[in-house]
């Protein structure tokens, strides 16, 4: 078992300062019983959600999806796909032969004023970006409805494969008179309007859902979608027979994938023990407080700030930056989690002098600093990254326990997985030693 970051003494006259900065960084050092521990409360969790009876008061709300079966690389045809889930969005036109994949895709932004303002002037948006993308295309005039596939990274409870009711914005939109509806209603409302799109949305899915179907279509052994980005989410195959929650037909297969909504692990108190304070202040001064408890944890959007306010209190005790303190660093949220991505780039070493740290140091208004000062940065970006890479592994180590299959493969997305030089090595190694004897897992 790998241990865990530790910070080398390199000169017997810092032995107390490391000392002391150990006390202040040790709350992130979590044993591997604790991370056992998430294992099992986890599990707890999610049987809640899935009971009809406890369900209501279920943090992780474990929403079905109605997708049943997975791609098995033998689909062929056209689609149009939408993936709204920021202020950029993009349409798609997919060609499907088998294993052969031809895509094209443009990327076009949701302007401020249309996340904030109705829900009709977004779908109408969406709509006129969708007939350019068709004009571009030569795809308008079709006799042939076209398919589409929505991706719609926000909270939904599903009713059906293309029906599904948004549960609250996320993200910074709030477009009025969509929370509670049904999103493919809208957008075929919008299309509509337009007049002129031959177009059918036949499948809502999430950004899990849609990292999940895609690593399927070429590896049978996906079962698993994890997006860890901005935000934090994961989604699984379940058997039918332990989702109480299930209103639709009992046909073969017998499975459904799980939205499972696990940002809000934790809401309900039951991961206090692992807390730390900056934990709970950075949660008390968030937009949305008491929720998304796991998410604060773990995700893109809060570990920078996480990593600064512990630079920040290490500088204050004069152990760090003699105990200069730059405004910069003073600021919440001014310390970005892309920083803790170059901080741990595996070319910033001593033998380069830290360059890379002293740049972001530079940036955040912070020079003259020693090796020192280098060593002890990196120290505490390493113990951020590694809480946050093994509170993820616990979730997913429980779901591959769950599913209990020989061999699974996790589809991964998201920004801190893709840039982060050694998330996913902490991954797939704390997974490996938190599943049942007898399993294993892969990333892709």
């Amino acid at each position: 078992m790998a241990p865990l970051p530790t910070l080398s003494l390199h000169n017997v006259d810092h032995q107390q300062q490391y000392k002391e900065i150990e006390n202040v960084l040790g709350e992130l050092k979590l044993g591997d019983d604790v991370y056992k521990k998430v294992v099992s409360v986890f599990e707890e969790e999610i049987d809640k959600g899935l009971g009809k009876r406890t369900n209501p008061d279920a943090t992780i709300k474990m929403f079905p999806t109605y997708v049943r079966s997975l791609p098995n690389g033998t689909e062929n045809g056209d689609f149009l796909a939408l993936d709204l889930g920021g202020t950029n969005f993009r349409v798609l036109n997919i060609h499907l032969e088998g294993k052969e994949v031809d895509m094209k895709s443009k990327i076009y932004v949701v302007p401020p004023d249309v996340m904030t303002g109705t829900g009709t002037e977004l779908f109408d948006h969406i709509a006129d970006c969708i007939e350019k993308f068709m004009s571009e295309n030569d795809l308008l005039g079709n006799s042939r409805k076209i398919p589409l596939g929505f991706t719609f990274s926000f909270p939904l409870k599903q009713e059906g494969l293309n029906k599904a009711r948004l549960v609250t914005w996320t993200k910074g939109f709030t477009s009025s008179g969509v929370e509670g509806e049904d999103v493919v209603q809208l957008l075929h409302e919008a299309i509509q309007r337009k007049g002129n799109l031959n177009v059918e949305c036949v499948a809502v899915i999430n950004d899990t859902v849609g990292a999940l179907m895609s690593c399927a279509h070429d590896d049978q052994n996906c079962h698993i979608g994890l997006i860890i980005g901005t935000g934090s989410n994961t989604c699984y195959m379940e058997k039918l027979n332990r989702v109480e929650l299930w209103d639709g037909d009992n046909e073969q297969p017998q499975q459904v994938i799980i939205n499972t909504e696990c940002g809000a692990f934790g809401d309900n108190g039951c991961i206090d023990f692992l807390r730390t304070n900056f934990d709970e202040d950075i949660d008390a001064e968030s937009l949305n407080p008491g929720k998304q408890k796991y998410e604060k944890m773990i995700s893109g959007m809060y570990m920078g700030e996480i990593a600064r306010r512990y630079i920040e209190k290490l500088a204050s005790k004069k152990l760090l930056f003699k105990g200069e303190i730059s405004e910069t660093l003073k600021t919440p949220n001014k310390f970005y989690t892309k920083y803790i991505s170059e901080i741990e780039d595996k070319e910033n070493t001593e033998e380069s002098n830290f360059q890379k740290t002293r740049q972001v140091l530079d940036e955040i208004g912070i020079d003259n600093v020693t090796l020192e000062d280098c060593r002890i940065v990196q120290h505490v970006c390493q113990l951020v990254s590694s809480r946050s890479a093994y509170l993820v592994s616990s979730g997913i180590a429980c779901l591959i326990n769950r599913i209990n299959r020989s061999e699974v493969t996790v589809a991964v997305d998201g920004s801190v997985y893709r840039y982060h030089p050694k998330f996913q090595d902490l991954m797939v190694e704390k997974i490996s030693q938190l599943i049942n004897n007898g399993l294993k897992v892969s990333t892709n």
